[in-house]
């Protein structure tokens, strides 16, 4: 089992910026890859971004990539999302994920464990 924390969600001016942070406890953190999700109101969880058990490989959704940074520190059990140039279309409720396995995935059906979620609110 894993538990899972996200915080760091608020609400924000497009344009700004603001980092994401989800801590994990009950397993090796370092034996899993994990990821971010994001969830819309009347929309599908889409994908944002993942990275495997090193921290070494990562994959974007092409709305987000060159603006957020997914990272993990393994000796802190934390994953981290820093988002730039945020725009009014990023507002969601954001959820990190574990993923059973090492290498990093885009499809919210392989991960295994997911928090509870953080509002992200962003303001034109």
């Amino acid at each position: 089992q894993v538990q899972l924390v996200e915080s760091g969600g608020r609400w924000v001016q497009a344009g700004g910026s603001l980092t994401l942070s989800c801590a994990a406890s009950g397993r090796t953190f370092s034996s899993y890859a994990m990821g971010w999700f994001r969830q819309a109101p009347g929309k599908e969880r889409e994908f944002v971004a993942t990275i495997n058990w090193s921290g070494g490989s990562t994959d974007y959704a092409d709305s987000v990539k060159g603006r957020f940074t997914i990272t993990r520190d393994n000796a802190k059990n934390t994953l981290y999302l820093q988002m730039n140039t945020l725009k009014p279309e990023d507002t969601a409720v954001y959820y990190c994920a574990v993923r059973d396995g090492l290498g990093p995935r885009r499809h919210a059906y392989e991960y295994d464990y997911w928090g509870q979620g953080t509002q992200v609110t962003v303001s034109s």
